[in-house]
């Protein structure tokens, strides 16, 4: 078994997670305005990213410059980490292949504090991506336990790219934004994602 196999409510049977479901979880974060570079790479991808319609083109084209403009707007204190091997717990099932990974900590060569885990939906089915992305929030959570990190909280992100939804794992409660946040509100998406770094 490896995180793409999760379904969600296997997961929470498997590791006694409660699940709550929540409208406007990130409602209060405050907005964080984005660079011209960003603005730039934006209008030039978005349509292109779209109308090829591929996971590959949705992750290198919307997806990857939004979480470098997050380590920008962190003066690069932050890591991230793109289809790197996760493994934490193989008797688990906590084990394989991240999409995205932000780690607080600037060392590159190897995931020191993962803090938000980022899943790319296959398909387009956001829903379908929550049991992935939890496992490897709960993944994310035992490394930190084991590193003697003092993360608290980790933050999941599952994507289309073009609409992103966010979840929050704080002891065995996995809350799950209901709202969606399409790319216009690329303001409120930065907001979040930076919001999730200092709230550790």
């Amino acid at each position: 078994m490896a995180y793409s196999d999760f379904k969600l409510n296997e997961l929470s049977k498997l590791f006694g997670l409660r699940i709550i479901e929540t409208s406007e979880l990130f409602s209060d974060i405050a907005e964080v305005d984005y660079s011209d570079y960003l603005s730039f790479t934006l209008k030039e991808n978005l349509d292109l990213a779209v109308a090829i319609n591929t996971e590959k083109a949705r992750s290198e084209m919307i997806i990857s410059p939004i979480l470098l403009e997050i380590r920008r707007k962190l003066n690069y204190q932050i890591s991230l980490f793109s289809g790197i091997d996760f493994n934490v717990d193989n008797d688990r099932g906590l084990n394989g292949v991240c999409d995205f990974i932000v780690s607080r900590s600037t060392e590159q060569l190897f995931v020191r504090a993962p803090v938000i885990t980022i899943v790319e939906a296959k398909n387009e089915n956001l829903k379908a991506g929550f049991g992935q992305c939890a496992a490897e929030m709960v993944a994310a959570q035992l490394f930190n336990e084991r590193e003697g990190n003092e993360i608290k909280t980790i933050y999941g992100v599952v994507t289309i790219g073009t609409i992103w939804r966010f979840l929050k794992l704080e002891g065995q409660v996995v809350n799950i934004d209901l709202t969606e946040y399409y790319i216009r509100d690329v303001k409120k998406i930065l907001g979040i994602l930076c919001s999730t770094i200092h709230a550790n």
